[in-house]
C-alpha cells in the first residue's frame, strides 16, 4: 500500500529541455496505475492499489536525463478490496489520511541503463516523512494513437520499509517492506 503511496505521488512545477515535450499521466482513461502488495504473515501476498492519482511528465527521447516526472496520490483512494482493511490503512497506524491526504513524488535524475531501462531517482513524501527512492523503470513505448494525440508509457517498480516513513505499526517481519508497481501512460498536451 505505502509502496502505492510511494509510486503515485507528486505534483509539481518541472523545467522541460527544449526538445522534451510535456504529457498529462492518462488516469481519465485508466491508463495508469499504482498498485502495491505486501506480505501476510509470510503466506501470502496482499495486494491493492491507489484509484485517485494525478500527475505530469516531460520527456525526451534524444536526451533522456532531462526528463522529470512529478505525481500526486490522493491515500484515501486505497484500495485493497476490504472496506474493513482499508478503512485500518486511511488510519494513524498506517497512511494516516486524515494527517497527510497526499502522497507526493518527483523526480530528481534519471540514469540510464542498457536498452530501455533507467533508474529514476526522486522524492517520495509519504505519511509526512520525505525519503529519496529509486524506480527501476523502462519505457514501453511511444507513437501516435487512435484519436489523433501521442502517448508514451513507461513502467517502474521499487520497494520500501514501513518503518522508512514513520509507519510503525507491527505487522511482524514478513510484512515490513511494501512493492510498488507503477504504470504511468501520458498523452503529450
Amino acid at each position: 500500500m505505502k509502496k502505492l503511496l510511494l509510486a503515485a505521488a507528486v505534483t509539481a512545477g518541472f523545467s522541460v529541455s527544449a526538445h522534451a515535450a510535456d504529457y498529462k499521466i492518462d488516469t481519465d482513461g485508466a491508463h495508469a496505475f499504482i498498485q502495491f502488495k505486501i506480505s501476510h504473515l509470510g503466506y501470502s501476498w496482499l495486494y491493492g492499489r491507489f484509484n485517485t492519482f494525478d500527475g505530469q511528465f516531460s520527456y525526451d527521447a534524444n536526451k533522456l536525463v532531462d526528463s522529470k516526472i512529478n505525481l500526486e496520490i490522493d491515500t484515501a483512494s486505497v484500495d485493497s478490496n476490504h472496506a474493513e482493511r482499508d478503512k485500518h490503512l486511511r488510519s494513524a497506524d498506517f497512511l494516516n489520511v486524515s494527517k497527510f491526504p497526499k502522497a507526493t513524488f518527483t523526480s530528481t535524475k534519471i540514469i540510464a541503463k542498457e536498452g530501455n531501462n533507467f533508474d529514476l531517482h526522486g522524492t517520495l513524501t509519504l505519511n509526512g516523512v520525505a525519503k529519496e527512492v529509486v524506480i527501476a523503470a523502462e519505457k514501453m513505448g511511444e507513437g501516435s494513437d487512435p484519436w489523433g494525440g501521442y502517448r508514451a508509457g513507461f513502467a517502474g517498480s521499487t520497494s520500501f520499509a514501513l518503518k522508512d516513513f514513520g509507519i510503525n505499526y507491527d505487522l511482524g517481519p514478513a510484512a515490513s517492506t511494501v512493492y510498488l508497481d507503477l504504470s504511468v501512460e501520458g498523452i503529450r498536451q
